[in-house]
């Protein structure tokens, strides 16, 4: 059966979305492909890749042939951040010849994770298990995360990108944004005069980018958003490129204000929950995901609780003790 091409969406000049399949309830991630004219200069670039899977590689091939494109013409990639949804193809677009770039403070988290991933995967699985994680389980978290793996080709060497630079696309100057939260280092691009933002998973229509926090997150992964969220209402853009559901998002400041009311009405059922009595993270998560969870969205469910909780008791408004090998939150 032959893979649809994904179609091709005109963004700025010679910059165009596609959305391209993964084997998530999202059903796409939107990657960014600039082709710049003969001799208008510049190198032809992605922003994200999508995951390893047949059907990827197939979408972004056909997607860049109907830009008169192989994968071997891409000379550079720039990764929003390290999740394999976004970056799960960068080692085989760095093996066809193309420099992989990701902002610096993501190269020291998300990228050291799968760049050290048989090292970190046993430190996962024991942080699951500190905050609750049911005996039966362990067994299936541990498959999930190696399925997972299976799906990521990791690039051998990231390049650096520093907040506050700038790089051309489309023939235009964009700055470089740290935006962190969904990931510690998330990377975004802003292109002032066209008030448009490269957004990725920053801000998302129709859900709500999770904020969770993982053996090696940053301490406040909620804090951080919120922070991000201030940021986004600043800057104003007229529209943003997001990372599924998109490719384009308008009324970005609307959505971070609701997005900023979501997670404090997650905190409020939090904080009374543990007020009625102590309980694990994972204990808790019950409270914000009451019905049946998969192996997958039970992992995104457990760190979106933990990063809710650590940002209570971060302001002294949760304690939390160790208790028969678990960490219990109390107030």
């Amino acid at each position: 059966m032959t893979t649809p091409l994904p179609p091709l969406t005109p963004v700025l000049g010679s910059l165009y979305a596609l959305e391209v399949p993964i084997p998530f309830p999202m059903k796409t991630v939107t990657v960014l492909v600039d082709r710049p004219a003969p001799g208008q200069g510049g190198a032809v670039t992605l922003v994200d890749t999508a995951i390893d899977t047949p059907q990827a590689r197939a979408g972004l091939e056909g997607a860049l042939g109907q830009l008169g494109l192989r994968p071997g013409d891409v000379e550079r990639v720039i990764l929003t951040h390290h999740h394999p949804d976004h970056s799960g193809l960068a080692g085989w677009f760095e093996e066809g010849g193309a420099q992989v770039f990701m902002l610096d403070r993501e190269i020291q988290h998300g990228g050291r994770y799968w760049a050290e991933w048989d090292d970190w995967l046993p430190r996962v699985l024991t942080h699951m298990r500190e905050h609750g994680l049911p005996p039966e389980l362990h067994a299936g978290q541990e498959r999930f995360h190696r399925h997972v793996r299976e799906m990521v080709r990791v690039a051998r060497h990231l390049h650096p990108l520093h907040e506050g630079q700038t790089l051309t696309l489309a023939g235009c100057e964009w700055e470089v944004l740290w935006l962190p939260g969904h990931a510690d280092g998330h990377l975004a691009l802003w292109q002032p005069e066209e008030k448009l933002l490269i957004a990725g998973d920053t801000v998302l229509p129709r859900i709500t980018p999770n904020i969770g926090l993982y053996a090696y997150s940053r301490p406040n992964p909620l804090g951080d958003y919120l922070t991000t969220l201030d940021r986004l209402e600043a800057l104003a853009p007229r529209r943003a490129l997001v990372g599924h559901y998109g490719p384009e998002l308008l009324g970005v400041r609307e959505r971070a204000a609701e997005l900023r009311t979501h997670h404090h009405a997650r905190l409020a059922v939090l904080e009374a929950a543990v007020r009625q009595g102590p309980g694990t993270a994972y204990a808790l998560t019950r409270q914000l995901f009451p019905h049946a969870l998969s192996e997958p969205h039970l992992r995104f469910a457990l760190a979106e609780t933990l990063a809710h909780l650590e940002y209570l008791r971060i302001r002294s408004r949760l304690d939390l003790s160790y208790e028969h090998q678990v960490l219990v939150y109390s107030c």
